[in-house]
Parts: structure tokens; C-alpha cells; sequence
């Protein structure tokens, strides 16, 4: 089969084999699998993020000598199931999944393994247990978001906010988005969005931001309200942006990283000391908030298409990794390898 695949540094189509299903496996064809800004850091900051996965408890690193299929935002088709599975969903019928393959001693991620390729290969296999049904009348390709807008839904809920705060949403690529569709779905507003990217800026607003604001002409952290608890979603992922945070949010602040950046940071706590800032990290969604998405998405409670900024085979993933770099021209590109 054909596939999109990092090696040597550099993303090449080429064939691999043909992937067989194992026990509690089923195998699927592609249809349709977002680039997700990881993937660009993970292509670029490949040997850092290497060398940081060795050091965190249970998790098993790429092996950059192998090729590895990145795409974990993916929506495909059963096509057959491997020996003693258990056939719940029929052949033809098209899925969603969570990027992950149980196995026995516990789950383990797709999209950055050496083990089972991603969502830029014709075919993949998938954990059964984990497979949801695409309702019908739902696109294929907004189905393809459930798994972004599942990380702006996780990190709203991780907030742990109780609804009278005043959110703050710096970034707006798609993470950011996914969080501004989140905060508008739980009535947390007014929400303020920050891009220097008058698109991005633009795409806040119908995704719901009440304010949206350009860093470079103003601060977003004059425009929250002042009798509300702030709340402020790191949403870009880049060094010096948490100490950015530290230094100009509000007292009392609550602060949710969502980017994730791939680089060393500095950050000086005594600004968060005397502030009292409360700071949360956060990684992924459960698989209830993965499902909630795929409902909302199949509800018509997001934007979904105004996100969909283009679409490429394999042969176009190079050239969609480097037009990403661009904020004015696309969003969220979509990989169709059967184009």
C-alpha cells in the first residue's frame, strides 16, 4: 500500500506492507486524516522529542532509523476484522477511533509509532473496542475533526471551570478554535481570543470568540471582564509563551497549557507566586469526551467546514506541511490518500 512516510528526516511517499489485523484488530481503509500541528513539531523537533519521550514513564519513543506514518485525526472504513474479533460493526460502515491500540500491557498511541502506521497510508489497523460509528449524514471530513475538537473539549473540562470565568484564548489555530467551540458549548463567555493572524482571528469569531484582538495592536488581558476569575488557554506551544502568561495575566488566574511545545522553557515562578496563579497542564480527552465530540460534530454544534482550509493525497503532504507554516492561507488540511 501506499503511504506518506517520515524518514530520514524527510517525508517521502512510498509503499509499506500490507497491514494484517490481529486478535481485537480490524483493518480499515483511510478515508479521510487531518494534519495536526503535532505532526509539523514532531517532524521538525523530531531527535527532541525523542529524547524527552525516554525519559517519561511508559511511553516508548519513535525510532528515527524506521520509518514511521504520522495521522491520529482520522476517519476510515471497516473493511475486515482480524481472527476471534468480535464483528460489531459491518464492513463498509465508515468509523472514528481514539489514535490508540490496546494491547496487553496497556494501551499504546498511533501517528508516532514504529509499530502501527497512522492515518497518511491507504490502510491501518484499528483497536475494535475502541471503533464509533459515524452517524449518518455526517461528512466524512468533519467527522476527520472529532479528534481536535476532542482536545479543546478535554481541556475546557480539565479547567475545572464552574462557569462564571473569563476566558481567554491565546492562539487560534485549530487547538485554539477546538477550545473557543468548547467554551461556547458550556456557555462560559464572554470568551477573548488573541491571533496576530487576522484569518485566524476571524475564524475565532464564528467559532464563537466574543472579543477577538490582535496582540501586536493591543493586550487581550485589558478586555476580560474584571469582576470574573480569568482563565487563560495557552494554545500555541511555543518557548517564552508561559512566562508571557505569567507576567500579564490577572491575580488569581487560572492557566490551561493546551500547545504543546516541543522546545526548553524558562519560566520564573515568583510571577506565579504572587499572583497565586493556578497553572494546569493537559494531554488528549477520555474516551467519553472523544465520543461527546463525535456527537456534536454530528449535531451541528460546530463550524465544522469553515475549518477545512484544503485537502491533498499523499503526494501532497510535503507541500501541506510547509503551506501550514502559513496562517493567512490555511487552517486544518485534510489528507484524502485515496485522491
Amino acid at each position: 500500500m501506499k503511504a506518506a512516510i517520515f524518514r530520514g528526516g524527510d517525508l517521502v511517499v512510498d509503499t509499506l506492507p500490507e497491514p494484517v489485523p490481529a486478535q481485537g484488530q480490524v483493518l480499515v481503509k483511510t478515508l479521510a486524516c487531518g494534519i495536526c500541528g503535532s505532526d509539523l513539531h514532531a517532524a521538525k523537533h523530531a531527535h527532541r522529542m525523542v529524547a524527552v519521550t525516554k525519559r517519561i514513564p511508559g511511553r516508548v519513543p519513535m525510532d528515527l532509523a524506521r520509518d514511521v506514518v504520522f495521522g491520529h485525526e482520522f476517519c476510515c472504513e471497516v473493511l475486515d476484522y482480524g481472527p476471534k474479533t468480535e464483528r460489531r460493526i459491518k464492513p463498509g460502515t465508515r468509523v472514528c477511533s481514539m489514535p490508540l491500540m490496546m494491547e496487553a500491557d496497556g494501551p499504546k498511541g498511533m501517528g508516532y509509532s514504529n509499530t502501527y502506521v497512522g492515518g497518511y497510508a491507504e490502510r491501518m489497523v484499528l483497536s475494535a473496542p475502541l471503533m464509533l460509528e459515524v452517524p449518518n449524514g455526517l461528512p466524512t471530513e468533519h467527522a476527520a475533526l472529532t479528534e481536535p475538537l476532542a482536545v479543546g473539549v478535554h481541556a475546557v473540562e480539565k479547567g475545572n471551570l464552574t462557569g462564571d470565568e473569563a476566558p481567554l484564548v491565546v492562539g487560534c489555530g485549530p487547538v485554539g478554535l477546538a477550545v473557543i467551540a468548547a467554551l461556547k458549548l458550556k456557555g462560559i463567555r464572554p470568551i477573548v481570543a488573541a491571533d496576530f493572524s487576522p484569518k485566524r482571528r476571524e475564524l475565532a469569531a464564528l467559532m464563537g470568540a466574543d472579543i477577538v484582538v490582535d496582540p501586536a495592536a493591543e493586550s487581550p488581558y485589558g478586555k476580560l471582564a474584571a469582576d470574573k476569575r480569568a482563565a487563560v488557554f495557552e494554545c500555541v506551544g511555543v518557548p517564552g509563551l508561559i512566562q508571557q502568561i505569567f507576567e500579564r495575566a490577572p491575580r488569581d488566574a487560572r492557566v490551561i497549557i493546551v500547545g504543546v511545545c516541543m522546545e526548553p522553557d524558562t519560566i520564573e515562578p515568583l510571577f506565579a507566586i504572587f499572583k497565586e496563579l493556578n497553572l494546569q497542564f493537559v494531554l488528549g480527552y477520555t474516551p467519553e469526551e472523544f465520543a461527546r465530540s463525535l456527537r456534536l460534530l454530528a449535531e451541528g454544534k460546530v463550524d465544522a467546514e469553515a475549518l477545512i482550509t484544503g485537502k491533498v493525497g499523499l503526494d501532497g503532504v510535503k507541500g501541506a506541511f510547509e503551506e501550514l507554516g502559513n496562517p493567512e492561507k490555511h487552517t486544518k488540511i485534510l489528507v484524502e490518500p485515496w485522491r
